[in-house]
């Protein structure tokens, strides 16, 4: 049975991991993880959670603990954010290749220099290509759900891959609002026992991990991990459904929001989704057909299903929450520009950056990109307009 409780983005994380039970979190906090660290850790301390919480000494090390404990065969848990993530780099590559189902919370926040708390997306763009099911959540509600199915999709047997749950800085993270959470015996059976596949420590059945492998072999291990995470969008699709048949939040690649009969359409993540869907509530009560797709899954990207979902739009604007110099446009700007590159009836496709370093929206910003969609569509063919960006003073 639901119970309304007021809470943080990083408290309902915790809460989500301690229903969860994993066997080792490891961590090594970063503002603005360290409240996520605090609660799983009252939870040991009171005896409530019986889960071994390792403190490393740096976030390289961090990771390369949560392998070693998924090579174990146990159930794995870590958070990280900004430089911390990048810091982590080279070993995120690894817990892809190895398949091992580490699950970590990624409380996304702007990348120095200058050093900045606020919320940005650049953190885990700089790492959508480690291999990582990447997943971004639009509010705390969004992350106590998406970080219990995180477990299932990562323990998947099809997929066996790595998951980060992003929820921006603050904005997110530490903004009190009213969710929904389940009991922790009914989260434990969702998520069932722990699916990290065999151990390493198994001396019946020993087996070589991580050894060299020259041309004659790489090629095919990694067509093998890079086939496997393409199934995850199915698997997401499954597992989203199963937790809203059971707890009624159904879930899914994106969110679609009064698109069916949009013209317009803003695509962006995270939490400035809910000022977005404001907005158009006002627009479509003065009779404006613009809609907005909320991406939720950035990594593996579902291009099929956003190409069903954008064909026979007018006009897209794509709104990033991080951009990286000499680019034509942020990450998801280029995604969804590469999804729609073959439909027929391909909508103008508008690049914007908005919100680095935690910077606020507002609604004369999607004002702004409207009327731009509004132009743009009657200049059909036309896909080499600049990137914007929206609330920067001149």
């Amino acid at each position: 049975m639901s119970v309304s409780r007021v809470m943080t983005g990083n408290l309902v994380v915790a809460l989500a991991v301690t229903q969860v039970k994993p066997d080792v979190a490891v961590v090594y906090p970063i503002i603005p993880t360290t409240a996520i660290v605090e609660e799983i850790a009252a939870s040991v301390a009171d005896g409530s959670l019986f889960t071994e919480i390792l403190n490393m000494e740096s976030d390289g090390n961090a990771m390369s603990a949560c392998l070693g404990a998924a090579l174990a065969g146990g159930r794995v848990f870590t958070v990280a954010s900004s430089q911390a993530l990048l810091a982590m780099h080279e070993f995120l590559f690894t817990a892809s290749s190895l398949r091992l189902p580490v699950v970590a919370a990624v409380v996304n926040r702007a990348l120095p220099s200058p050093l900045a708390m606020g919320a940005d997306h650049a953190d885990a763009m700089t790492v959508r290509e480690s291999g990582w099911v990447q997943m971004f959540c639009e509010d705390p509600q969004e992350a106590y759900d998406t970080v219990i199915q995180a477990f299932r999709i990562a323990e998947h047997g099809d997929i066996r891959a790595p998951v980060m749950v992003g929820m921006d800085a603050f904005f997110t993270s530490h903004t009190f609002e009213n969710v929904l959470v389940e009991e922790a015996e009914d989260v434990e059976e969702f998520v069932g026992p722990c699916g990290a596949g065999s151990s390493v420590l198994d001396t019946e059945t020993p087996r070589t991990v991580g050894s060299f492998s020259g041309s004659d072999y790489y090629f095919e291990h990694k067509v093998n991990q890079f086939q496997a995470l393409d199934q995850a969008r199915k698997i997401i699709k499954e597992v989203g459904k199963e937790f809203g048949d059971r707890f009624g939040r159904y879930y899914g690649c994106f969110e679609a929001y009064k698109l069916e009969d949009a013209d317009f359409a803003l695509l962006l993540m995270g939490s400035c989704a809910g000022a977005a869907k404001e907005w158009i509530d006002t627009q479509r009560s003065n009779g404006g057909k613009v809609g907005l797709l909320k991406l939720r899954l950035m990594r593996p990207f579902p291009h099929l299903e956003i190409k069903e979902a954008l064909t026979g739009l007018k006009a897209v604007a794509v709104l990033d929450r991080a951009y990286f110099p000499g680019t034509p446009g942020g990450p998801l700007f280029a995604e969804i520009r590469s999804a729609l590159y073959d439909t027929q009836e391909r909508p103008v496709i508008l690049p914007y950056v908005y919100g680095l370093g935690g910077r606020d929206i507002q609604d004369r910003h999607f004002d702004q990109a409207l009327a731009d969609m509004m132009q743009g569509h009657e200049k059909a063919g036309q896909t080499t307009c600049p990137v914007q960006f929206l609330n920067v003073r001149e």
